[in-house]
């Protein structure tokens, strides 16, 4: 956004978000081209808690003061946007460059901006609000649209968010998918991924909710429109949350910065790790699973069904390894089936981690295209176009061919950004998001050898290794 001052950086730290994330999210998924886009190529079902991480940080570079961070982010997602095109459930054509597609995202952020401070009892000022306005206009300019495509104004926007509101949003697959299903189906971070029972038992009391506070914050005649229901006491319930969240601000700084409690959520407990903050989560987790048994001994709830966390053994049956294995790691979008924009999320995941330009991300791309054609060639026998968990598990085996070594020769020379053919621990942590692990199968004590990494990446994309550093790297949730 334009220039961004010191009360818009710590605007955006504000634990409100938490709501108005959600808030702008389900408007926004209720437009018809982004529900379209984000039910075919989105991983925010399957890895929720990796779709929140990495848009918090596209959206603090975007705010962030450095021209030239914002520059960059700003084509990264022009090129990401560029390649979500297609056609919805009804045949119509959709394309994430829309430019009022992108305006009604940029409105969504502005407008429930303004909702979360008026319902937790801080409403903007006048001025404030013109120039936090101006600067989410300015995002258009940066990212390369016309400005023009959101009113010049805070007066006149609000007769444009009406109409949108009334005449173009509608009660899209996707919409549905985050109030009724996501937040009921929430995968457990990877801080809670060995404790399911607590976990799913926390989500029962809270997903609920979280799904009647979502449906009362939004416009009212786009609820009445879209038929979504209205619990009594709803109203009261959402003001009571938004006051709630909003006394957040008193506590202490770091206990709610935002980068914080993301970092907390998704990093992985790792008692081997070098990095201390990993060998404390794995002993606080540890403490947690016995907390999690006298929990279990007495909740009267039954254990909910959870799926296990992705970590071959060698007594498993190999169906159940293989199905474990297509749904938490080649699954990216959760539709069910292997698809390319299961292939292009993780491209566009690895991507993203490592900050790749242009000419290197559409190396990576291209790679993951042809191990696609690849797999389509070795395992679509029904010639549908895409492939099914079946046909998966019949054809595993051949995943292991040329296409996939090219993908993780490339993905190697993306992230050896010095050119010496070693992974070193600094490009170990920026694509891992970990601490290089001294033991860890194919490293030699310091660094990543090319055919060491080659070696497991194939093994693990095969479905063949056994745990990796490369699991929470594209099964995490």
């Amino acid at each position: 956004m334009g220039s961004p001052d010191a009360r818009f950086a710590s605007f955006f730290d504000d634990p409100l978000w938490a709501l108005a994330m959600i808030r702008a999210t389900v408007l926004e998924a209720a437009h018809p081209a982004i529900g379209a886009a984000l039910v075919e190529n989105s991983t925010f079902v399957a890895h929720p808690w990796r779709r929140l991480r990495n848009t918090y940080l596209s959206m603090q570079r975007m705010v962030g003061a450095d021209a030239q961070t914002r520059e960059r982010e700003a084509a990264r997602l022009n090129r990401m946007h560029a390649r979500l095109k297609g056609t919805d459930a009804r045949n119509r054509p959709y394309d994430a460059m829309d430019p009022g597609a992108r305006a009604w995202v940029v409105a969504t952020l502005f407008e429930s901006s303004v909702t979360m401070f008026r319902l937790s009892g801080q409403p903007l000022e006048q001025e404030f609000m013109e120039e936090l306005y101006a600067e989410f206009r300015g995002t258009l300019a940066t990212m390369g649209d016309e400005p023009g495509q959101l009113p010049d104004t805070v007066a006149e926007f609000w007769p444009y968010y009406d109409r949108v509101v009334a005449e173009e949003l509608e009660n899209t697959e996707a919409m549905r998918v985050i109030l009724y299903k996501l937040f009921d189906h929430l995968p457990a971070p990877p801080l809670l991924s060995g404790l399911p029972t607590l976990w799913a038992t926390g989500r029962a009391v809270v997903a609920p909710v979280l799904g009647v506070i979502a449906v009362a914050s939004l416009p009212e005649p786009f609820r009445r429109r879209a038929g979504l229901p209205e619990l009594p006491g709803a109203h009261t319930l959402m003001q009571g949350a938004y006051l709630a969240v909003g006394l957040t601000r008193f506590l202490p700084a770091r206990w709610i910065a935002p980068e914080n409690v993301i970092d907390l959520l998704s990093l992985t407990p790792d008692s081997d790790s070098d990095d201390p903050r990993a060998r404390t989560l794995a002993a606080v987790q540890a403490r947690m699973k016995r907390a999690g048994a006298l929990v279990r001994l007495l909740s009267p709830l039954p254990d909910a069904p959870e799926p296990a966390p992705y970590v071959y053994a060698e007594a498993r049956p190999y169906q159940q390894d293989t199905e474990d294995f297509f749904r938490q790691v080649l699954d990216q979008t959760g539709n069910g089936s292997l698809d390319w924009p299961d292939l292009a999320a993780m491209a566009r995941e690895l991507a993203s981690r490592l900050d790749l330009d242009e000419p290197a991300e559409t190396r990576l791309y291209q790679a993951y295209a042809d191990w696609w054609r690849e797999l389509q060639a070795a395992l679509d026998t029904d010639g549908d176009g895409s492939i099914s968990a079946q046909e998966y598990a019949a054809g595993a085996p051949s995943l292991a061919g040329p296409a996939l070594i090219r993908v993780a020769e490339v993905l190697f020379d993306a992230t050896d950004k010095d050119g010496d053919q070693r992974i070193d621990a600094a490009e170990y942590r920026a694509l891992f998001r970990r601490a290089f692990r001294r033991d860890a199968s194919g490293a030699d004590g310091t660094a990543y050898t090319r055919s060491a990494f080659v070696k497991e990446f194939v093994a693990f994309m095969a479905g063949r290794q056994r745990t990796t550093p490369f699991d929470p790297l594209l099964a995490e949730a």
